[in-house]
This record gives C-alpha cells, structure tokens and sequence, in this order.
C-alpha cells in the first residue's frame, strides 16, 4: 500500500561540501512527484536520503529528518534494510543481474527475505513482470539471461525487480535518461499505472516528462528548494522568477 513521505529540514553533505541545504516536502500518496533541477542541485542525493543509500557513500552525513508512518527514519531503532525494502529505488541505467536470469532478477529480493516455495515464487515473478507492463514480452523466456534484453526492457525489468517485494515508495533517478524515446515512452506509461500501487518520486533532467507524467514538482537550485507545486500550475505560472528561469531555458 502506497504511503506518503515527508522531510524535515534535511541537509545532506559529502565531505565537506553541502549539498542539501534544509530541504521541507511533503510527498503525498498515490501521486508522481517530479524533482527537477540543474546538475548539481541536489536532486539525486534528496532520494537517496529518502530510503538512506546516502548514508553508505564515503564521507556522507545527513541531518534533519524523513518522516515515514509517523516514524523518523533517522532514528537510530529503525533497521536501513527494512527501509530500502520498503522504499524502493530504480536507477538511471538498467542494471539487472548479469549472472541471473529473467526469473531470479525479479525472484532474488524475494529470496533474500526469506521467501522460498517455488509456487509462491512463480506467482510473485510473474504479478512483478505484469505490473511492469514487462509479462507478455518474456513470458516464454523467463530462463533467459537478463541481459538478453533491450535497454528499455532491462529496465522495465529492474522496475519489476523492485515491485516484487511490494515497495510502498519507489524512487526513481533518471529512470528513461538512458533510453530511446519508445521505450521512455513505455517507462512513462508504466510509471503513470504504477502511481494506484506506490507512491513514486522521480528525478528528471527532461521538463517535457515531468510535465507529462507527474502530478507535482519540486524544482531545486544549489541544494534549496526554490518551489514546490502542482506541475501545471508550475509549468503555466511559477512563483519564483529563478523557476520560471530554468523551465524557459535561461539557464541548466
């Protein structure tokens, strides 16, 4: 069941370079939030807070607070594991397991916590590759390697990966950057279906998408949150002159 997510004063450094400045947004449930901004703003480290991948790079800090059930996923009693099972993420290039196949890409995170009968497997796999739109392409061939698939499809196949262990968030960073424009579109498509399961927050360079698939958006500049809003009222009439800036152009 999707959940909503909520920081608080968030600030991210690596090293000592800060590149979260105090960011304050609310991600609500069942929605597309898109987070836009120039390179370096910030962007793909505000996700990776979100489910604490951070934290695991050398010379990574993080203060302030993620507000997830009620709970402060910071809090020293909460296990990082269970975390990122919970909220999940997908990447900017596909990246399934090259030794595996088809099936045991989507199957390993099911494995991994504890799930071992084969029918239950079978099921799980196969309801995965459905919500990923990915199903009728590799039904017949699911002993195939992994990487025996397109770009666009390997992909779609890390996104199944991810559903399997039924993530209630999904945060995604450049899902389609690295993608021919069919199968963006496909990602786009799926991405739309998936918001009645998960809530989904997506980083992207491409204004056209974000103005396509996301419900909201957050545009950051230099580690801030300049604006946060519905995207079409956003994209027709922004409040800031930095926003209106960046999404005609003028700079990023």
């Amino acid at each position: 069941m999707a959940k909503e997510i909520r920081t608080e004063s968030l600030k991210a450094w690596y090293g000592t370079s800060q590149i979260l400045k105090g960011i304050d947004l609310h991600i609500e449930k069942n929605s597309i939030t898109a987070i836009i901004g120039p390179s370096g703003c910030g962007k793909s480290t505000f996700v990776r807070c979100l489910n604490r991948m951070h934290e695991v790079a050398d010379g990574a800090l993080v203060e302030g607070k993620v507000w997830f059930e009620n709970q402060n996923l910071y809090d020293p009693a909460m296990d990082p594991v269970d975390i990122r099972r919970r909220i999940g993420m997908v990447f900017q290039k596909p990246n399934p397991f090259p030794t595996m196949s088809i099936f045991d890409n989507v199957a390993s995170g099911l494995r991994l916590n504890g799930m071992r009968n084969k029918q239950a497997l079978t099921e799980a796999v196969e309801k995965s590759l459905k919500m990923a739109a990915l199903w009728n392409e590799v039904k017949d061939r699911l002993n195939h390697s992994g990487m025996s698939l397109s770009g666009g499809q390997q992909q779609r196949l890390c996104i199944a990966r991810a559903l399997a262990i039924e993530p209630e968030i999904l945060l995604m960073d450049e899902p389609a950057s690295a993608l021919d424009p069919i199968s963006t579109g496909h990602v786009e498509d799926l991405i739309g279906e998936l918001k009645k399961e998960v809530t989904i927050a997506i980083v992207t360079h491409n204004m056209q998408q974000a103005a396509r698939i996301a419900d909201k958006t957050a545009f950051f500049l230099s580690g801030e949150l300049v604006e946060y809003n519905n995207t079409e009222t956003m994209f027709i009439s922004p409040l800031d002159k930095r926003t209106e800036d960046y999404l005609t152009g003028r700079f990023g």
